[in-house]
């Protein structure tokens, strides 16, 4: 799938369309502090065995992606709801 790097879209800040940039959103590091890390720590310290079994089969062809477009004229950003796509390539406009 091609997307322009580019793109003509709302921006609730300016209350207009503007030209905002298009990037891909890439994955923050866990933080140690949230309670599903603890909880994860806590399982997997000691002696013990790993806590889930290992995930059987292969994974999903098609992933999601998460697009963050930024506002040129405001510098604001919105990351709006993901969709799936095979392979997500990010094109400059003609």
């Amino acid at each position: 799938m091609h997307l322009p790097k580019e793109v003509m879209t709302y921006c609730p800040r300016c209350h207009k369309h503007t030209p905002h940039d298009v990037e891909k959103a890439k994955k923050r590091t866990a933080s140690e502090l949230k309670w599903g890390q603890r909880r994860f720590r806590r399982a997997t310290r000691g002696y013990g065995g790993f806590p889930r079994p290992k995930p059987e089969g292969r994974a999903k062809a098609v992933r999601r992606v998460n697009l963050r477009y930024k506002c040129q004229t405001c510098k604001y950003t919105v990351q709006p709801a993901s969709f799936r796509a095979g392979a997500l390539e990010l094109t400059e406009a003609k």
